[in-house]
């Protein structure tokens, strides 16, 4: 063997223990990264913003991936925990959902019922009503006879908004114009005899409208003004 060859033979040794050298380097900074960074867990992202008091469904939330000791220790990691859950702020799209963003839906009291109507978005205080929220609800009624004025009656006060469910396009019935286009459902949370008359104005009402009552506020109407007819003012 010459000198060439041997020069060419401790070359291909030196590249060689370079190249050892090289993946034994990777293999060191893809360990310190593993032991700074840790294991994966799965963790939701809101996919758009969900008003505050609204129902929290999987629809609303982005599956992502990252690394656990990124996460703090209320972040929500599987979605059952939202399970009966609604938001207690304004979620924006793209937070991490974390538990105390969420509280557990209002349950109903000893002798209540949950009864749930579609409610015209145009008169319904459209985009202010939210869960929890304290409604005083309105029936328009036509005349018992012919001849008798139209009546506007407060049918329910203090009626307590369990939920308020998504925007629904409503098919026209041909005998009636008027006909909202959209709808809301509302779910009241009612005592026996103010769902009967809710089940009563729904049936029959030509309008149901709802009166949003401003927090801390007695919504309660005396007898007297329950019912209001338009003589009244004059």
């Amino acid at each position: 063997m010459n000198s060439r060859q041997r020069r060419g033979v401790i070359l291909l040794l030196l590249s060689v223990l370079c190249a050892f050298g090289a993946f034994a380097g990777v293999l060191s900074v893809i360990s310190d990264v593993n032991s700074k960074v840790g294991p994966e867990v799965s963790a939701y992202r809101l996919a758009r913003n969900v008003s505050p008091y609204t129902k929290l469904t999987s629809g609303q939330f982005e599956k992502v991936s990252m690394p656990k000791r990124w996460l703090s220790e209320n972040a929500v990691t599987d979605l059952d925990e939202i399970e009966g859950k609604i938001a207690v702020t304004e979620l924006r799209e793209g937070s991490l959902m974390q538990t105390d963003m969420m509280v557990s839906s209002p349950e109903l009291k000893p002798g209540e019922q949950e009864i749930a109507i579609m409610i015209d978005a145009a008169t319904g205080v459209a985009g202010k009503i939210r869960a929890n929220d304290k409604v005083n609800i309105y029936a328009t009624f036509e005349g018992e006879q012919d001849g008798d004025a139209p009546q506007s009656k407060i049918i329910v006060s203090n009626a307590k908004v369990l939920d308020v469910g998504e925007l629904t396009a409503l098919e026209p019935r041909k005998d009636d114009r008027n006909q909202a286009a959209e709808a809301v459902p509302i779910t009241f949370a009612l005592n026996t005899l103010d769902t009967q008359r809710v089940a009563y104005a729904e049936s029959f009402a030509q309008h149901v409208r709802l009166a949003l009552i401003a927090p801390g506020s007695d919504g309660t109407i005396s007898p007297g003004d329950r019912t209001y007819t338009l003589d009244k003012d004059k």
